[in-house]
């Protein structure tokens, strides 16, 4: 039974939210939301990163009850006493995001583009190797039409000449929201998502099999494609310190800096009060 005075259901993101800048996450975080599912608050990691990296993801949130993966487009329920269960699984035709690109780049110039294609763990990105992508250990060169030649879990995409912000407007424009959704995460690269697959909506698939309100969701966030799930979530919006000003812009609240462990700080105080 969740306490009076409490949400029902609580979603964060991970990266530059829940977990800090040195990629850890705090024995104060972790205890902290392992006194929220004992108080009966199931928790939900909320995240852009693919399936490839599950076991990281659990590790960063051991409490998890489910994981919002690849922004939306895996969501898994790992309280199944079989094991766990895969409620979404959504794919981006890789002859769509040829198209998609093409259009792209007719607009905007040249793009960098990496694919997620494969859920294998630890699987390599494909694409275009740039300096500033933070993780080159998972990362193996190929051509555009190796990238496209099959379905892909999502695309990344930048261009020297726009800032990403910039981008993903001009991207807006272009791509309709039939085709593919679009977001940033605050890695310099504007992210292809299969069409209607946002936090939002992966959040919501968890929120049916609960039985729980939109009304009745805490979430936090602190970059754009979090903005999806703080329009959808009724509870609270609540941004990190050092979340993008748009994320700011969409929060009810704002708690300490991720490094600061703000999300764990708010959760001890709704705890306590």
């Amino acid at each position: 039974m969740v306490r009076p005075g409490l949400p029902k259901l609580i979603a964060t993101d991970l990266d530059g939210t829940l977990v800090r800048s040195d990629n850890t996450v705090s024995a104060y975080t972790h205890e902290v939301l392992d006194r929220m599912r004992t108080a009966g608050i199931p928790m939900v990691g909320a995240t852009g990163r693919g399936p490839r990296l599950t076991e990281l993801t659990r590790n960063d949130i051991r409490a998890a009850d489910f994981l919002v993966m690849a922004n939306g487009g895996r969501v898994v329920d790992q309280s199944d006493p079989d094991g766990p269960l895969v409620l979404r699984d959504e794919w981006l035709s890789g002859a769509v995001l040829a198209e998609l690109l093409t259009e792209l780049e007719a607009a905007v110039g040249p793009l960098t583009v990496m694919v997620e294609s494969s859920d294998e763990p630890n699987a390599p990105l494909w694409g275009d190797y740039h300096a500033s992508w933070p993780y080159p250990d998972l990362f193996e060169a190929r051509s555009r039409a190796e990238c496209l030649s099959g379905n892909v879990i999502k695309a990344f995409a930048r261009t020297a000449d726009h800032h990403t912000d910039e981008l993903l407007t001009a991207a807006q424009r272009i791509i309709p929201p039939h085709a593919a959704s679009l977001t940033q995460a605050g890695l310099g690269f504007i992210e292809i998502c299969p069409p209607g697959v946002d936090k939002a909506t992966g959040l919501r698939v968890v929120a049916e099999r609960l039985g729980v309100d939109p009304a009745e969701v805490l979430v936090f966030g602190d970059q754009p494609n979090d903005l999806p799930m703080f329009s959808w979530a009724g509870w609270a919006r609540v941004a990190v310190a050092n979340a993008h000003p748009a994320v700011h812009a969409a929060a009810d609240e704002a708690t300490l800096r991720n490094d600061d462990d703000g999300v764990a700080v708010y959760l001890d105080r709704l705890l306590t009060r």
